[in-house]
């Protein structure tokens, strides 16, 4: 586990469900899809005065790998201290040539829970936050990696649908702490980096900070949670991998008893993991019987994980699957602010249309290999979280 969130930030106290507070003050920007985020970040870099921190699950060699490669050492030749917190499964494909490249470039690289053989089931601890913070003055968070199928541009229609924000503000200074937690405890040699946050400004939005780390810490379910029962509204989930607990469904459910109106925009045939698909879809009944309403994605992979709750909204790393929420450090932004929700609404509407909607008496119609094949990879994702029970995750 991440022994290092138990040292809490100066202005945190102990007692506080969530490491950090909201800030006052700040400017996000919604972005969609890797050719708008892209290069927002690249050009972050190149502005870089101070320091480049990211911390990302997926970074493999290719196109996009090598624009970021080449911005980074780039940085770190002019000065800039360039530090690099990879996951190891999730780097698994950046080259040894790219790997070299970056360290003699002057870029320190980190990985997280190296893996080995002998550490069995301590393996599936993962680090699949995905942040990038430059000179402690704007972050961006999101769900997207290092990778090509982010950003195609011979072929755009076959780019993973993706959502990022960039935060300017306050919170950036949160984001900076957060990074340092997992690089301190990882890294041979802790790195020391000034303190003060960039000030709050007068027409800003309120952001916060949440995480997940395995069990040990559960701010982003929690706040979802508190978020969807007070929900007037709306409630409107995107999430690439939906494996829902019992608990979720119920907030879902007893929030449609309300009058809220509450939709799952979930992938279509496009996933990179169809059992996960499969075994998500064996709760598809219960919850259209109920009231929620569930979109499927069908222009392409939808990879996105964004909630809005009302004018609350929270973008980052965190499916809604049981696996991440036991096995991986996570983390979101939330922005409360109706101008940032009206933006986050217009999104889901556009991503709506281009969606089927299930309807209950459809979905109960569909083919027995469908049915058989819910059943088949449902039992898997039981069994998987039995196995994660009985071994614990500490």
């Amino acid at each position: 586990m991440d022994k290092a969130l138990s040292r809490l930030p100066m202005n945190t106290k102990p007692l506080r469900k969530y490491l950090f507070p909201w800030r006052p003050g700040n400017r996000f920007e919604l972005l969609v899809d890797g050719r708008r985020f892209f290069p927002r970040m690249l050009e972050a870099i190149e502005w870089a005065r101070h320091h480049v921190l990211l911390e990302i699950y997926l970074f493999e060699s290719g196109r996009v790998a090598t624009r970021f490669i080449d911005a980074f050492v780039r940085a770190a030749g002019r000065g800039v201290v360039v530090k690099l917190l990879l996951d190891d499964f999730g780097a698994l494909g950046l080259t040894r040539q790219d790997r070299e490249k970056l360290t003699q470039g002057g870029v320190d690289l980190v990985f997280y829970n190296p893996l080995h053989f002998r550490k069995l089931l301590r393996n599936m601890f993962r680090d699949h936050r995905k942040l990038m913070v430059v000179d402690g003055e704007v972050a961006f968070v999101g769900g997207a990696g290092i990778t090509d199928e982010f950003d195609l541009p011979a072929h755009p229609e076959q780019s993973w649908r993706e959502t990022a924000v960039r935060a300017h503000g306050p919170v950036a200074a949160d984001w900076r702490a957060l990074f340092l937690r997992v690089w301190n405890r990882h890294a041979s040699r802790p790195l020391d980096l000034p303190e003060p946050a960039p000030p709050a400004m007068a027409d800003g939005m309120p952001g916060r900070v949440t995480i997940t780390s395995a069990l040990a810490i559960q701010e982003i379910k929690r706040s979802l949670y508190n978020r969807a029962r007070h929900a007037e509204k709306r409630v409107w989930i995107a999430t690439a991998y939906f494996v829902p607990s019992r608990k979720l469904r119920r907030v879902l459910e007893h929030a449609v008893r309300r009058g809220v109106d509450v939709r799952l925009l979930l992938p279509g045939a496009y996933t990179d993991h169809p059992a996960i698909r499969h075994a998500g879809r064996r709760f598809y009944s219960d919850l259209l019987r109920a009231g929620v309403r569930i979109f499927e994605y069908q222009p392409r992979f939808l990879h996105a994980k964004t909630v809005l709750c009302d004018d609350w909204t929270s973008i980052g790393s965190s499916n809604l699957d049981r696996w991440n929420l036991r096995w991986n450090l996570e983390a979101n932004q939330e922005v409360d602010d109706a101008v940032f929700a009206q933006a986050a609404r217009s999104m889901f509407e556009e991503d709506f249309q281009n969606s089927i909607e299930c309807r209950y008496e459809d979905w109960r119609r569909r083919p027995w290999h469908a049915r058989w094949r819910e059943r088949l990879w449902g039992r898997v994702d039981m069994w998987l979280e039995s196995l994660g029970r009985r071994k614990g995750t500490r």
